[in-house]
């Protein structure tokens, strides 16, 4: 029995020792397996890792190639900078129609001239700042040299006509870069050169600035619009304010500066001789108040200086309709050269008046055939005047005209210059056909003259007696004009008639 116990013992062991064996193969099997996948994985790991050491020392060799050559194209750059800032310069254009010189200057002729140049290079450089002594100025002002220079002698601003020829002598001589340009008659002549200068100059590197002497003239805001539509084109264009810039120009942003000590702020108006004008053309002769300017042009940084923005569009006027056939006298000092702009309105020529007094009288002959026997109303006079020039216009226009919702401004359109400026409260920019000149013209005679029968101006835009008179009767149904300033016996719709 002792032999049993000890084999059920031993049997016990065995069982024993072959489940931990059995537990051990087990054990062993997992932690193999275990360690299999881990060595997949770690070779997997190493591939890429090999991958990128070798892109990495693929994109070092690109990188290190790719400095040289930067360092290769940063010192041509040096070189080629060096040589492009060699040449630097300010350009300065001018429409000389528009900005004028101080007549202390003009004055002067020759010397005048030289002053001016002078002048103005200085100016241009204080601005410039630092660089100044680097930059070259550039200037050509571009002018009708003989209409301008006749238009100066009329208003005093020089005593010869050769004052200002000799100025601008004087003004080209001074320095290699300024030029005053002769573009002869016609406005667009100096724009079109300014802008194809302005164009050609934005596009070249070393053009660090042009400033445009071109305030005055609301044509120049659709070039400006389109030339600043380019960032660095609007830090390098900088208009000069002689006249206060027009508010076409104001609402492009181009910057603005004033240069009181060269050129005259106030325009050249009208002045009246015997009660006539002399001249049309509003160019800014007089010096102006000082106003506060100027940043540095190079640092794009030029203040827009505050004033009144006046001189809007002026379209062809009724004087380019009646003057055709009026020459100015002054033309005969040189046979080739065209004369200046003049105000020529309706004149009342005396041949005509005679042409309309007959057909006043033809106009009484058929009311005395409907009233009764001719009177005197068929001879009738109004004045020493006499009877206005018939002008005769399309009634659909004149209809036109007189149901605009904007009312035409007649001074500005007429006369060709309005002194009201921006302050008139009637239109000035609408561009009119010579149909609606006719028109206006025609409509300014139902407004009575002040001075009636003794106006003495032949430009007179207004009526010296009523043009209203149809068979007898004033037809007008509110007729401003006198009782006297109708033909005798007339009939009137209105009865609010004055009688003196």
């Amino acid at each position: 029995m002792d032999f049993v116990s000890r084999y059920q013992s031993l049997q016990i062991q065995r069982v024993s020792s072959d489940e931990l064996i059995k537990d051990l193969l087990l054990y062993c099997e997992s932690v193999e397996r275990t360690l299999r996948e881990k060595n997949t994985e770690l070779v997997q790991q190493l591939n890429e890792t090999q991958f990128d050491l070798e892109d990495a020392k693929n994109s070092r060799r690109e990188l290190q190639h790719h400095l040289i050559d930067i360092t290769e194209t940063n010192a041509s750059l040096k070189v080629k900078d060096s040589s492009l800032n060699r040449n630097l310069y300010v350009l300065v254009l001018i429409d000389g129609d528009g900005l004028m010189f101080l007549g202390e200057f003009l004055r002067q002729g020759i010397e005048g001239g030289k002053k001016a140049a002078y002048a103005l290079r200085a100016e241009i450089a204080g601005l410039c700042g630092k660089p100044a002594d680097d930059v070259e100025v550039i200037a050509k002002v571009y002018a009708n040299l003989n209409g301008l220079s006749r238009a100066m002698q009329r208003h005093g601003v020089v005593e010869k006509d050769s004052d200002f020829k000799d100025f601008t002598l004087g003004f080209t001589q001074a320095k290699a870069s300024f030029d005053f340009v002769d573009v002869g008659q016609g406005k667009e002549r100096a724009d079109s050169k300014i802008k194809e200068a302005t164009r050609w100059n934005l596009r070249n590197h070393n053009c660090k600035q042009i400033l445009l002497g071109i305030s005055h003239d609301s044509g120049y805001a659709p070039f400006l619009d389109e030339i600043l539509n380019d960032g660095d084109a609007r830090n390098r264009v900088t208009v000069i304010e002689g006249v206060p810039a027009v508010r076409e120009l104001r609402n492009t942003g181009v910057n603005m500066i004033q240069i009181d000590t060269l050129f005259r702020k106030d325009k050249l108006l009208d002045k009246l001789v015997d009660g006539r004008p002399v001249s049309r053309r509003p160019s800014p002769f007089d010096h102006g108040p000082a106003s506060p300017t100027n940043a540095a042009l190079f640092h794009g940084s030029a203040v827009a200086a505050a004033g009144p923005t006046s001189s809007p569009m002026t379209p062809s006027s009724w004087a380019g309709i009646t003057a055709n056939a009026n020459v100015n006298a002054s033309t005969s000092i040189s046979t080739s050269a065209s004369p200046p702009p003049q105000i020529f309105l309706p004149l009342v020529h005396k041949n005509a008046a005679a042409a309309a007094a007959a057909a006043a009288a033809a106009q009484g002959r058929k009311s005395a055939q409907v009233d009764g026997p001719e009177t005197s109303a068929a001879a009738w006079n109004p004045g020493r005047r006499g009877l206005d020039e018939p002008i005769v216009a399309n009634p659909v226009v004149v209809d036109a005209i007189k149901k605009r919702k904007e009312r035409l401004c007649n001074i500005h359109y007429l006369r060709g210059y309005c002194g009201k400026g921006n302050d008139c409260s009637f239109e000035h920019r609408y561009r009119v056909s010579d149909e609606e000149l006719k028109a206006l013209a025609l409509l300014a005679r139902f407004n009575p003259c002040g001075k009636r029968q003794n106006c003495d101006l032949d430009s007179c835009i207004y009526g010296h007696h009523c043009p209203s008179v149809k068979d007898g009767v004033c037809v007008h149904p509110y007729c401003k004009f006198r009782v006297a300033d109708h033909p005798p016996d007339t009939s009137f719709k209105n009865r609010n008639i004055k009688d003196n």
